[in-house]
């Protein structure tokens, strides 16, 4: 090759033709749509992560001072006047849903304690697993990510490679100095999509985690509960 035409060819390869704005904007519009998307999908998993972030620090703090509350001597009627004013999640949505089933059953006429520590214990199991499902709330979005996220940027990696060999083949010059940007491109798609993916699954296993952690609480707190009213059971029996 004449050095003349290496030297013309090299020249337009500026720094700035390489920038990461540079690299998508000369991008194949398929592969610009998936970058654009795997850009909005990492931007969603930050959402999803202060979110959550947020939400078990306030759970956690809930719970502690519910707790404090509870082992306090306060009697469990005055406590459950106060929680059942106002709407609750978490420990306190648990032993209000308790008391309310164990109200309702001292209020009745028939005043029968038959099945009364089977209601009380069905009623705690539908609280916690309500109450997971709104700690797990957007976590498969994580996983979605954090799985296909990868694998989305390297159909854009691909297809941008084929776009480079189709111009390669067009230009009918395979120096490097052609081919490097194209193939620059395409891979700039595959960066977009672990970082995407990295957080996502850092995020999911770290939030997937928590929410083990704090059903263990809810149901550790359920057992507990559970025995001090069928101590009641049996003394009022």
């Amino acid at each position: 090759m004449n050095p003349a035409d290496v030297a013309q060819s090299v020249l337009p390869l500026t720094s700035s033709d390489l920038s990461l704005f540079a690299l998508f904007w000369q991008a194949h519009w398929i592969v610009k749509t998936v970058m654009i998307g795997l850009l909005l999908c990492s931007v969603w998993v930050w959402a999803i992560a202060l979110d959550k972030t947020v939400l078990f620090a306030r759970t956690r703090r809930s719970m502690d001072r519910f707790e404090q509350a509870f082992w306090s001597g306060q009697s469990l009627e005055e406590l459950y006047r106060t929680l059942s004013a106002k709407p609750s999640h978490s420990m306190a949505a648990l032993f209000v849903a308790a008391m309310r089933e164990w109200k309702r059953s001292f209020e009745s006429q028939s005043r029968s304690f038959a099945g009364l520590q089977m209601r009380i214990e069905k009623v705690m199991d539908v609280t916690i697993a309500r109450e997971v499902e709104r700690l797990e709330r957007r976590l498969l979005v994580l996983a979605t990510v954090g799985s296909a996220g990868p694998f989305v940027g390297l159909f854009g990696t691909v297809w941008g490679i084929m776009t480079s060999f189709q111009s390669i083949a067009a230009s009918k010059n395979t120096s490097l100095a052609v081919v490097a940007p194209g193939i620059a491109e395409a891979l700039f798609a595959t960066a977009i999509g672990l970082v995407a993916a990295i957080p996502a699954t850092i995020f999911y296993n770290k939030f997937a985690s928590e929410v083990n952690k704090q059903a263990q609480r809810l149901e550790g707190f359920a057992d507990e509960f559970a025995a001090i009213l069928s101590r009641q059971i049996d003394e009022r029996g």
